[in-house]
């Protein structure tokens, strides 16, 4: 950030780049800002001028200078962060206009010419203008703020390691920046009851949390002990012999956080809690606070604990509630959603009373209650109110037009519009990059009338700083952020979900900017093969929620579900449902009945797999040998497609052996049983394949939801395939399904 007498001379200086578009060209800049802008347009120059320096900027007066402007240009009806650019050559000199409708579409606007000087197509920048086609782009944090006040993720490697990092305001101005940059203008922390590490509550103040604190505890071996709920997140032992990874008062948490949203805010970013509920981690039982609903301490508490976070906290835009999983009582969803009225929307208006112009959001998921009784219990919210749907279950890298919300948006009303949680509990690991996949899935949303807004993330992980990749460690000797492993992903989330018309060959002169030794259109096309791998191995072995399929590792929750998914798995499993791919006991039933099939077929999905990860492993050999040898970020790139191809031929053999095993239950065929052995003993080879390259760049993690995941140790599990079909008895009967759907 650039202030007072220093920003001053910044402007009034003339520059000149070097830019690089296949040939150098030089052109010098005059960058001026309009102070109406304020700090998102301070952003945007510095990292004009940022952009210029690494072309070989100099500083020099210069007649046939590109002047660069940035400035708000005010119309009565013109959507907020929106923005138009204008180029204009008179007489030599060039100008480029940046004119927002707001501060947050000024910035946009400069960050577009920032990109430009980037990838060498300044000289090529036109006329243009530039409107959000969704409203609010967010980011789902689940927040480890302190082992005694803990997420739904908090019992998992990376976010024990994180919880330092939520504690850094460095981590922040990281995370917030680069969220910016890729056009995301929303934040939403989730965790299940942060009260006591971010607010002091007058009638309860003994509840308010000094310092912070994690685990020492093995978390791996008791894993069992946790439940997918989240009543068993935090147990005593774990609480025996904590850290304290901080010192701080409740005072200067609260200077914290204020100071967090007042960064957001200056990139144009509004942040929101999210809690579950009931969940009381944290009180320690004082003041007699208990998690049940006809507990009247706890409903004053909560709604006390909302009345001063949301006065304690000006530039917070909203809280978003659920109405469980822990709200245990005999009255349906009317009994919760009066007691998320009593607290919540009690406490939300007791705030508005004394901050009466004060515009505030809550946003009420649809989980585990109905619209009807939202609707009648909340008709007195006095402020936005909004619901939010799980759009694809927990797997957005599935399909590009999920069917789940069908059902329910004929309700949605342009009243009450609704959000789209957008999980992604498939890719903790990989670099992931498909523009046609991104675009499609983006396009299929509902349209304004129904949709307020998304935000994507997910629950078995932390986004914070990287602890899962070995080689990790940026600038300062600190970790990278996950932003900074996946950045294409969240660039090509962010950049469509603002403009989805932006084309391929923009994505293309992106990385082409990032990692200019190789060929970029190979580059990209080995992007989007590795990347369709993970979507469409999911499709065919469809588990909905991330306790059922974490696809990275083949592995499900070991109890509640089928831990490590065996070749009977994938022959009696389902797929997803509304994408007519067929599972292979409907496929062989079609068959068999002689009836015309148009939905994919597994024969199809195995040579699909095939077809990418065959792609995929030619075009890093290509690519490799014309990387560079010094670009890092490109050899692990790489790594990670290679890695996909090899679980994408695991996946195609494993599904073939599946089909042969499905045969010779059926027909006893020693022909079958002898292909299936074949198919498996080679899938059991591409698992060691991608071991092998997974373990180079990455460490064993414990994940919240399936337990332990380590690729290596994996390794004896997928040879059991070859033991289970050796020992098949024809006609052996499908197993009975459990736990919850």
């Amino acid at each position: 950030m650039i202030c007072g007498k220093r920003w001053r001379l910044f402007l009034s200086s003339f520059f000149t780049a070097h830019l690089f578009a296949g040939s150098v060209l030089a052109a010098a800049l005059v960058l001026s800002n309009d102070g109406a802008t304020g700090e998102p347009g301070k952003f945007a120059a510095e990292e004009i001028r940022r952009e210029a320096v690494a072309k070989g900027m100099t500083l020099r007066d210069d007649a046939r200078a590109t002047h660069i402007s940035i400035t708000i240009e005010k119309k009565g009806n013109a959507t907020a962060q929106s923005y138009g650019i204008r180029v204009q050559n008179e007489n030599g000199r060039r100008t480029i206009t940046v004119r927002g409708a707001d501060a947050t579409g000024a910035m946009y606007g400069g960050l577009d010419v920032a990109e430009a000087i980037r990838m060498g197509t300044l000289d090529a920048l036109k006329d243009s203008d530039h409107t959000p086609h969704i409203e609010r782009r967010g980011i789902k944090f689940n927040i480890p703020l302190d082992v005694r006040t803990p997420s739904y993720s908090d019992n998992s490697t990376s976010a024990q390691a994180n919880i330092p990092e939520i504690w850094s305001m460095d981590f922040w101005h990281e995370l917030l920046d680069r969220m910016a940059r890729d056009r995301f203008n929303v934040l939403t922390l989730w965790n299940l009851h942060p009260f006591p590490s971010i607010v002091k509550v007058p009638e309860y103040p003994k509840v308010a949390l000094d310092d912070v604190w994690r685990t020492t505890a093995d978390l791996v071996k008791p894993f069992d002990s946790f439940t997918t709920l989240g009543t068993s997140v935090l147990q005593p032992w774990m609480l025996e012999k904590p850290e304290v990874v901080k010192r701080i008062t409740m005072e200067q948490k609260i200077a914290f956080w204020r100071e967090v949203m007042d960064y957001a805010n200056d990139r144009g970013i509004e942040v929101y809690w999210f809690t579950w509920n009931v969940f009381t981690f944290g009180t320690g039982g004082q003041y007699g606070i208990t998690d049940a609903l006809d507990n009247a301490t706890t409903r004053d508490y909560f709604r006390k604990s909302v009345r001063e976070t949301v006065l304690t906290y000006p530039r917070l835009a909203g809280i978003g509630i659920t109405a469980g999983e822990n709200m245990r009582e005999s009255g349906g969803a009317k009994a919760k959603e009066e007691w998320l009225w009593a607290t919540y929307g009690e406490g939300i208006s007791d705030a508005l009373k004394i901050q009466p112009e004060r515009k505030f959001r809550l946003i009420h998921r649809l989980h585990e209650t109905g619209l009807t009784p939202i609707l009648e219990q909340w008709r007195g919210y006095p402020g936005t109110f909004e619901f939010s749907y799980k759009y694809a279950v927990a797997h957005m890298y599935a399909s590009r037009a999920p069917t789940f919300i069908k059902s329910v948006l004929p309700e949605i009303t342009p009243e009450h519009r609704t959000w789209l949680t957008v999980r992604n509990d498939d890719l903790y690991s990989f670099r992931w990059g498909d523009p046609v996949f991104a675009r499609d899935f983006i396009n299929n949303m509902p349209g304004p009338d129904k949709l307020a807004g998304y935000y994507m993330g997910p629950d078995g992980y932390i986004w914070g700083r990287d602890f899962l990749s070995r080689d990790a460690v940026g600038e300062g000797g600190r970790r990278q952020l996950v932003w900074d492993r996946q950045w294409f992903s969240f660039n090509l989330w962010g950049r469509l979900s603002y403009d989805p018309s932006l084309p391929d060959a923009h994505f293309q002169r992106v990385l082409g900017a990032r990692h200019p030794s190789v060929s970029v259109e190979k580059l990209l096309a080995a992007s989007q093969a590795s990347s369709r791998i993970i979507p469409q191995v999911t499709r065919y072995n469809w588990g909905s929620i991330d306790v059922h399929w974490y696809p990275e590792a083949n592995l499900s929750h070991p109890k509640q579900w089928k831990g490590f998914y065996t070749v009977r798995h994938f022959m009696e499993g389902n797929t997803m449902p509304g994408e007519n791919v067929l599972s292979i006991s409907a496929w062989r039933e079609k068959l068999s009945a002689g009836k015309t099939i148009t939905a994919q077929t597994p024969p199809e999905v195995a040579a699909a797999l095939e077809r990418d990860a065959d792609t995929t492993l030619r075009l890093v050999t290509e690519l490799r040998q014309q990387a560079a040898a010094t670009d890092k970020e490109l050899t692990l790139t790489l790594g990670d497609y290679e890695a996909q191809g090899w679980l994408g031929r695991y996946f195609a053999a494993k599904i073939r052996g599946a089909m042969d095993l499905a045969e010779f239950n059926a027909s006893a065929d020693a022909a079958a049983k002898e292909s299936a052995m074949k198919h498996l003993e080679n899938a059991l080879g591409h698992w060691k394949q991608y071991a092998a390259r997974y373990d180079r760049q990455y460490t064993p993690q414990l994940l919240n939801r399936v337990g332990p995941a380590d690729i290596p140790a994996l390794t004896a599990k997928a040879a059991a395939d070859i033991e289970i079909v050796r020992t098949w008895k024809p006609g052996t009967p499908p197993l009975p399904r459990k736990g919850k759907k």
